[in-house]
């Protein structure tokens, strides 16, 4: 079932590149008591992704954080290492957004957003959406239609939500 707007995000570790390697966050620590934004999108390196969706968010990060984000997070069925060169490659590091591993599809599948193409290579992977909590709790929920576009999943569409 996908979440909803209304809905409590579930407890899920995510990942991160620390000093010392991958580190565990809990997103339930990530989220309370803060306003954060979170997209999802199919794969690091793959094309949509890093021609438009990501640098939609790196554009946006200005208008959201005057609209009271707390925090902007990119989240990847994919592992911490490459989330962590894929953040550096994009410029999205420096313009301040968190790359974040959810390396077992654990989050993505408990959202209702896992889907698999394997012609495409696509295994375990997730839709393309964005959303933005307070506290843990959905108020903006954007999924894409087309996995091709980030229309509504985009970092504009969100500030404009907001």
């Amino acid at each position: 079932m996908t979440i909803n707007v209304g809905d409590r995000l579930p407890e899920a570790e995510l990942l991160r590149m620390g000093a010392d390697g991958p580190e565990k966050l809990a997103l339930g620590e990530l989220l309370k008591g803060r306003r954060v934004v979170i997209f999802g999108l199919p794969g690091a390196y793959t094309g949509t992704c890093s021609t438009a969706h990501v640098p939609s968010f790196i554009r946006a990060m200005g208008p959201l954080r005057e609209k009271g984000v707390d925090e902007v997070i990119c989240v990847s069925v994919n592992d911490p290492f490459v989330m962590r060169a894929w953040g550096e490659a994009t410029g999205a590091t420096a313009a301040g957004i968190a790359m974040l591993a959810d390396a077992s599809c654990e989050f993505t599948s408990a959202i209702g957003m896992e889907f698999s193409n394997p012609d495409r290579g696509f295994i375990r992977r997730s839709r393309r959406y964005a959303l933005m909590a307070e506290d843990g709790v959905v108020k903006v929920w954007h999924a894409e239609e087309n996995a091709g576009t980030c229309d509504i999943s985009g970092g504009e569409s969100m500030a404009a939500a907001l």
